[in-house]
């Protein structure tokens, strides 16, 4: 049926079955030798289509080529124009796309589809009725290849959607702007609660600033150690495969992800953090209780009399990825050695102050995690209009 399921009521009417053909005029783009990049006339590529779901405007592109005055008119983008990505590993990326919304004259790379308006069509709706599961799953099944996936010209003339008159258009891009900018302000309010603490880390860890005892006297010197000489380091010795997927216990593995088992190997506190992978220095949980870990997790546990756990995983967590960057001989961090935990220092102010830098960091940690999951339940929320405000 050619009506959406949520519909603003001074509109009625079917919404006209329209092809890619008669919506855009296709062309690929440039393709320039690696000198011709840097400098010149900004160009649309992959990652700006990417990196933009809400729109690309000028500011925002990265890239720029020097190209002659003709190529620049034969490949120019236009206000409301729709670019595609040609080609990805995946066939879920293939094919995906965005829409130009500046008037600065731009161009478009060699592995990017202009579409050209052929009609007049409001860009936010449009940007919006392209990236809904119905209009991804044609361009996805229209797309081809083995050990990376494509989409030509030709397929896309094959993709067609459902259009309202352009002033139901208007309406419903005026909305879903909306939305779009109450989550920019919850990503802003993120960035910022996150500076914040980064802000206060700095401070506390530094001494700049320093907390009074609850008379309100000054607390001591702090201490100077390592983290191997204050806890036990250990690694597990499950597999991913081992994971349940109800199974009763957490089941840590090399992942910000926590999986499930039904086997526990640990009963205790403990900060846990991944040895390999892409997660390296950037994985940390806390957690004290029953559980069990991946063969390469490492788990730190039975914390000495003069240190607690809780400031230790703020420490850490904040900390080692550095300490693991310096000391690898790559690029990448691809791999953790256990004395690259065990030899790292830690600053140890008295127990009282660690416990009252632990709830004052923590008390922010959990603000940015309630603004973090308003964010996903606002982009929740924007998929289902997306999947219903349009046919």
């Amino acid at each position: 049926m050619a009506v959406p399921k949520l519909r603003f009521k001074e509109f009625d009417g079917r919404w006209k079955n329209t092809s890619f053909q008669s919506l855009f005029t296709f062309k690929n783009g440039i393709n320039a030798s690696k000198e011709q990049y840097g400098s010149g006339t900004k160009f649309i590529n992959v990652l700006d289509i990417i990196n933009n779901p809400n729109g690309i405007t000028y500011d925002s592109i990265i890239g720029s080529v020097q190209v002659f005055q003709k190529d620049i008119d034969k490949n120019l983008v236009n206000y409301g124009d729709v670019v595609f990505q040609r080609s990805s590993e995946t066939r879920e990326e293939v094919g995906q796309s965005n829409v130009y919304l500046s008037k600065e004259p731009v161009v478009f790379g060699g592995f990017v589809i202009r579409g050209s308006a052929r009609v007049s069509y409001d860009p936010l709706f449009m940007n919006g009725l392209l990236k809904t599961d119905k209009v991804r799953d044609q361009i996805t099944q229209l797309s081809g290849g083995s050990t990376r996936f494509n989409i030509g010209q030709d397929s896309l003339n094959k993709v067609s959607v459902f259009l309202p008159l352009k002033e139901e258009q208007t309406k419903i891009a005026s909305f879903l702007s909306a939305v779009d900018e109450k989550i920019s302000q919850l990503t802003q309010k993120h960035q910022l609660l996150s500076q914040y603490k980064q802000g206060m880390m700095q401070k506390l860890f530094s001494q700049q600033i320093r907390f009074k005892a609850d008379d309100g006297s000054e607390f001591g010197e702090w201490e100077n150690s390592y983290i191997g000489n204050e806890c036990k380091i250990t690694t597990g010795n499950k597999d991913t495969q081992n994971k349940v997927d109800d199974g009763l216990y957490p089941f840590f593995v090399r992942s910000q992800t926590v999986e499930k088992i039904n086997s526990y190997s640990m009963d205790c506190e403990a900060i846990l953090t991944s040895g390999d992978g892409v997660g390296v220095g950037k994985n940390y949980h806390y957690m004290n209780g029953k559980f069990d870990f991946h063969q390469r997790v490492y788990c730190l546990y039975e914390f000495s009399e003069r240190l607690i756990g809780r400031y230790l995983y703020i420490y850490f967590s904040n900390y080692f990825y550095d300490r693991v960057k310096r000391l690898s001989a790559k690029n990448s961090v691809d791999s953790v050695r256990m004395d690259m935990i065990s030899k790292m220092e830690i600053k140890l102010p008295c127990l009282e102050e660690q416990t009252k830098i632990a709830n004052f960091l923590s008390a922010i940690d959990q603000k940015i995690e309630v603004v973090a999951q308003q964010i996903e339940q606002a982009k929740t929320w924007k998929k289902g209009l997306l999947q219903q405000m349009f046919v």
